[in-house]
């Protein structure tokens, strides 16, 4: 069962749901809660509308919903900075001088970005993590194909398709699927099941993407004042809402 290709619906009336698959609901969770912070030297490549871009750089994650991403020169000056927090997302160009902030929701990722990402659904794609979406309505777990078992959720605004290995909580591959926009995201991990990256597909908005981990660490205490930005007092900025 694929997600992708239609706006999806929600059904708004609860079904019942057996006891393994609020077992697998519950593993997921827990790895969520396992999680507190990161920090990774990373190749990102993103291409949207055949436009494609190409950038390394520091990127830091923190539990539950703060992104900070540093995209470097070659001679490790700040070109780009990214960040959300505090319900704001905030991207600055620093060689045009120029920003733009939104609020830090789904509908803004799908519109910046063309990914339906609310963020924590970002933080724990970072960290190689699924998310069950919030007021499950429906969950099930699906027969296996050429991936494996899955856990498919519908929540009140997405639908998620989770890949996973029931007995860790591992994911291999998550799809989410909300309105007129989808994504897949598929994990690149080691004989062990360390994460090296993920690339991500959301066919509708023409969008590709890849990121490559050269260094990962986990839990050191990224401090939450790094995720504040300032910006320049004479920045050009355009507020969406």
């Amino acid at each position: 069962m694929s997600l992708g290709g239609c706006a999806i619906a929600p059904p708004t009336i609860r079904q019942p749901v057996s006891e393994d698959t609020r077992q697998a609901i519950a593993l997921l969770i827990t790895r969520w809660h396992e999680f507190s912070d990161l920090r990774a030297l990373a190749d990102l490549t993103f291409e949207r509308g055949g436009q494609r871009q190409r950038l390394s750089g520091v990127l830091l994650a923190k539990a539950p919903s703060s992104i900070r991403l540093e995209a470097l020169s070659p001679f490790a000056q700040p070109l780009l900075l990214v960040t959300v927090h505090d319900g704001r997302l905030t991207a600055y160009n620093t060689a045009t001088n120029e920003a733009v902030v939104a609020p830090a929701t789904a509908e803004s990722a799908a519109r910046l970005l063309g990914l339906p990402f609310d963020p924590d659904d970002l933080v724990a794609v970072l960290a190689g993590l699924a998310v069950p979406p919030r007021d499950i309505r429906t969950a099930q777990i699906l027969p296996a194909d050429e991936l494996g078992p899955s856990l498919e959720i519908v929540g009140a605004v997405n639908r998620q398709r989770v890949w996973m290995d029931f007995q860790t909580g591992v994911v291999r591959q998550l799809e989410i699927a909300g309105g007129r926009t989808d994504a897949r995201v598929t994990y690149r991990r080691d004989a062990a099941g360390t994460l090296n990256g993920f690339d991500i597909t959301a066919a509708q908005s023409y969008v590709r993407g890849s990121v490559a981990y050269r260094t990962l660490a986990l839990a050191t205490g990224v401090d939450g004042d790094r995720f504040t930005l300032t910006l320049p007092k004479d920045a050009k900025i355009q507020t969406l809402r």
